[in-house]
């Protein structure tokens, strides 16, 4: 299977890295052993939507190649097109399954703001204080819903990830800082010339400044330069107000990109990678 989605394509560089992704000719499997709870890095990518008798094809597949409860506690899956097309999905929501909508946008040149924010210096992270405010921040932007200590655990071992993937030469984690403080940050790392946003996150007390704006922009132009990449890619929620500030900084539509998943609500589940948070929200 040759995955055609720009989405679901950069969304492999992540599982490429230190994950597994196996090839089953009509499907892929996607796992990430150092982070199993993580939904969209514990999932399976099909050729097309889902058709009659999938449901109970899908969810057999899943417990096969995935696991089953207490190893996982969701099922997620994606399928690779580039339109809309949702198939046969309603037997998942009628069972408790959740629609993920995305666009998927690029830029070869990001546009500036029209007013650069003064005090505020954006530039990959280096000290170990500045990852841990990283994961501080991605915790306090987290989703009401989601349990503290369960969701701090999960980012903890994403931004080892990243961090890991930063000191191989594959990309960067970025921060906005007023002075040393932290007060927004989101990654971008790559393969060949094409280069995904990831987890764009702004702290509640900074939102409505402009400043997630800044950051997309000045890391794009750090990333465009530094890792000769030709094409940022990154995704949102569709109808999103990401997607609006996204549209602003340069980022044009080019593909739609949508799954389903079903997890257990008493514990965290991440959107961010398909839906950053920006500091209007």
């Amino acid at each position: 299977m040759q995955v055609r989605s720009l989405g679901y394509h950069t969304d492999l560089i992540f599982a490429s890295y230190d994950g597994e992704i196996i090839n089953r000719g009509n499907y892929l499997v996607i796992r990430t052993p150092t982070n199993p709870s993580f939904y969209w890095g514990n999932f399976l990518l099909f050729e097309h939507p889902p058709m009659e008798g999938d449901y109970q094809r899908w969810q057999e597949l899943f417990a096969k190649e995935i696991g089953t409860p207490s190893l996982v506690t969701h099922q997620t899956f994606g399928w690779d097109t580039t339109d809309s097309e949702k198939g046969v999905i309603e037997p998942f929501l009628e069972n408790g399954y959740h629609i993920e909508q995305s666009v998927v946008l690029t830029t070869q040149q990001p546009i500036p703001p029209s007013n650069s924010i003064q005090g505020v210096t954006v530039r990959p992270l280096e000290l170990e204080y500045d990852w841990t405010q990283s994961i501080e921040n991605q915790v306090e932007c987290r989703e009401p819903e989601f349990e503290e200590t369960s969701y701090r655990l999960f980012r903890q071992r994403q931004m080892n990830r990243y961090r890991a993937m930063a000191r191989a030469g594959l990309g960067a984690w970025f921060g906005a800082f007023i002075g040393s403080q932290l007060v927004a940050d989101l990654g971008i790392f790559y393969t060949t010339q094409l280069g995904r946003y990831q987890s764009v996150q702004t702290h509640p007390k900074y939102r409505r400044k402009g400043i997630a704006r800044q950051l997309v922009f000045e890391s794009g132009v750090y990333a465009l330069k530094h890792f000769e990449l030709e094409n940022l890619v990154i995704v949102a929620d569709t109808g999103s107000i990401a997607e609006r500030l996204y549209q602003a900084a340069g980022f044009e539509f080019v593909e739609h990109q949508i799954g389903i998943g079903k997890w257990n609500k008493s514990a965290y589940r991440l959107i961010a990678v398909s839906s950053p948070e920006d500091e209007n929200k």
